[in-house]
């Protein structure tokens, strides 16, 4: 990229911060809106032939996460593959408690990047979704991450287009209540990627339809 290109695209930057920090300050001086919804804790334990146990989440993770509705489980299924299902739900971003990217959380754990890039899924409600597919690895092991960002109806793989639709949602409608998903499951021995996307991605179809009682559209 030329340098004038390179100045131009500092420019468009620096206008999309301040105008989203505009946009944010303007919409603290109004009532928000926080939407009826079901805990996290209400989603079921079986879904899709998939049964769920609970995980547990430790008090210094909840703290730099910050005030939120969270939930963590492992899914077998009856072959015994395992899916490890992570949601963030926040139901306010105003006061600086945000989505955390898994691309800063996952190394962070020991886990090394291998490979990222966008997956198409066509879900079982008949949306079709983009999500984010990540490889990682860690002491020989290997793992596939599915991960995205859902907010009022909306999903987008995007971290700057999320917090572009929380400005704007935050203006238009009040609210600034939004959620990250994250599905990991581990390579088993012999397994190839496209087998163990296969899994993750049954998964993701079988989840999705039920979300909106819990990250309201």
């Amino acid at each position: 990229m030329s340098s004038r290109g390179q100045s131009w695209l500092r420019l468009a930057i620096l206008l999309t911060v301040l105008l989203a920090t505009f946009g944010l300050l303007h919409a603290r001086n109004r009532q928000e809106v926080l939407p009826v919804r079901m805990p996290l804790s209400n989603l079921p334990l079986s879904i899709g032939g998939w049964e769920g146990k609970q995980l547990e989440i430790d008090s210094e993770t909840r703290q730099i996460l910050g005030p939120g509705d969270y939930l963590s489980r492992n899914y077998f299924d009856p072959g015994d593959s395992e899916i490890n299902l992570f949601i963030a739900f926040f139901p306010s971003q105003r006061q600086g408690d945000t989505i955390h990217s898994p691309r800063n959380c996952l190394p962070g754990s020991g886990w090394l990047p291998v490979q990222s890039s966008y997956l198409q899924i066509s879900a079982a409600d008949g949306r079709d979704i983009q999500v984010n597919r990540y490889m990682v690895q860690k002491e020989g092991q290997r793992a596939m991450v599915l991960y995205w960002y859902q907010a009022h109806g909306r999903v987008t793989p995007n971290e700057y287009m999320a917090k572009y639709y929380l400005v704007a949602d935050a203006i238009a409608h009040n609210r600034s209540d939004g959620a990250l998903v994250r599905i990991t499951t581990l390579l088993q021995n012999g397994e190839t990627d496209t087998q163990t996307e296969r899994r993750a991605v049954g998964f993701v179809r079988a989840v999705l339809p039920l979300l909106d009682q819990y990250i309201p559209r």
